[in-house]
């Protein structure tokens, strides 16, 4: 183990967590590739809870890996990064089986190369022990960390994200090569990595999600005279401001992000397409934007250098030109679902304060393809047949604003 320090006295504690363990002395004697992933023991994992509120976290790993280790705050979160590690066979519920301190856990791919696991801490609880040791006889290591309870305004001293890694970086593949005046279709499957979105038994938004920006990015490319960029082509997390940027990064002509959520109050059925708006249409519409900001602080993004007034310059300068096309996207899109039987919902064109579509200068619509919550919808995105019609409209829908918006332009610019 490796001590960092007693929280109630010291310095380290109090500055944020980063602790690189660059174990390459002893991997290199046991002949260890850093660059394989590290597999998890399941049954050689957890968290136990012990004497005057101390907990144990334990990580069991067939070989060491680089990992950091920080705190974030607002809610309280434990977050250990890694490069990188298979948690294929870990569950949540046998991982806190023994532990009441933390509340709740996640964990999973967060960026290409990186893997990510985050501990939602029922109070304020400090590292003071963390390490990595590595069996010399067979090459295994074990990540431990110990848990001490914290004041609140001695934890929130503590917390913050690295300062040394731009988690919310776009991640994505580049813009491929073509022609410089091809319209970019920016195509963002929700969720991903980390943050599985909604999950019904064995079906997830970020797998079906996924699947069908792929589809959608095939269907696009075979009409033609249209570049598109996935801002994630496989399960990996993307920040909410990561994905905005990308657009912007690319020069987007429109960004479509894809979802298929859930409600956990209320009922919604059937395809429904939103627009940006401070103020959501319906309560519906307000919970599902605030779960989607919500997934980003879940998944371990630090939000505490945000700036609130941000929102409110985007809206103003995106009501002189944006809305407008955004709108007749909208349309198009709600046009095309229709016709192919959609089912749509009884009020398919809704408003929210969805981060991702905060972009002033890019027309940005999210598709709500259905509800997993909704036995009917979840039916629906079952099927594969289903999914490819959908696809297929949802292109045609794409095409025929291109078109539309391309033979206004001479018009807006006079």
């Amino acid at each position: 183990m490796i001590a960092y320090g007693d929280p109630k006295k010291g310095s380290v504690m109090r500055a944020v967590f980063l602790a690189w363990m660059m174990i390459w002395g002893a991997l290199m004697a046991q002949a260890q590739d850093l660059s394989g992933l590290a597999r998890v023991d399941a049954a050689q994992s957890g968290v136990k809870d012990g004497w005057f509120g101390r907990s144990a976290l334990t990580l069991h790993l067939s070989q060491g890996v680089p990992f950091r280790v920080f705190v974030l705050d607002d809610p309280a979160r434990l977050v250990a990064d890694f490069r990188e590690v298979d948690f294929d066979g870990l569950t949540a519920d046998a991982f806190l089986s023994g532990s009441d301190s933390i509340s709740g856990v996640r964990f999973g791919t967060f960026k290409p190369g990186w893997s990510r696991l985050i501990a939602d801490l029922a109070a304020p609880m400090l590292p003071v022990e963390i390490g990595m040791p590595v069996d010399v006889s067979d090459g295994t290591a074990t990540l431990e960390i110990t848990l001490e309870p914290a004041e609140p305004a001695e934890f929130a001293a503590g917390a913050g994200g690295p300062v040394d890694a731009d988690w919310g970086a776009p991640a994505a593949a580049p813009l491929p090569k073509g022609d410089a005046d091809a319209f970019v279709v920016v195509i963002d499957p929700g969720h991903g990595g980390v943050d599985p979105g909604a999950v019904r038994d064995t079906t997830s938004e970020k797998e079906l999600m996924l699947g069908m920006g792929l589809a959608l990015r095939d269907a696009l490319r075979r009409a033609g005279g249209i570049e598109v960029v996935l801002t994630r082509d496989r399960d990996m997390f993307v920040s909410l401001p990561g994905r905005v940027a990308l657009a912007h990064q690319v020069g987007a002509d429109a960004f479509v992000s894809l979802h298929a959520d859930a409600l956990s109050q209320g009922q919604a059925r059937g395809a429904t397409i939103y627009t940006l708006s401070e103020q959501a249409s319906d309560a519906a519409s307000a919970q599902l934007a605030a779960q989607h900001d919500r997934a980003d602080i879940l998944a371990g993004v630090d939000l505490s250098g945000t700036d609130d007034q941000v929102a409110a310059v985007l809206m103003d300068l995106a009501r002189t030109e944006t809305m407008p096309r955004t709108a007749t996207l909208a349309a198009a899109l709600i046009e095309n679902l229709a016709a192919a039987g959609g089912p749509m919902n009884k009020r398919p064109r809704r408003e929210a304060a969805f981060s991702v579509l905060k972009s002033a200068d890019i027309p940005s619509v999210l598709v709500e393809v259905g509800f997993l919550s909704d036995p009917r919808d979840l039916a629906n995105l079952r099927d594969p047949v289903w999914r490819s019609v959908m696809v297929e409209a949802l292109a045609a829908g794409i095409l025929q604003w291109r078109d539309d918006d391309l033979a206004m332009q001479p018009l807006i610019r006079q």
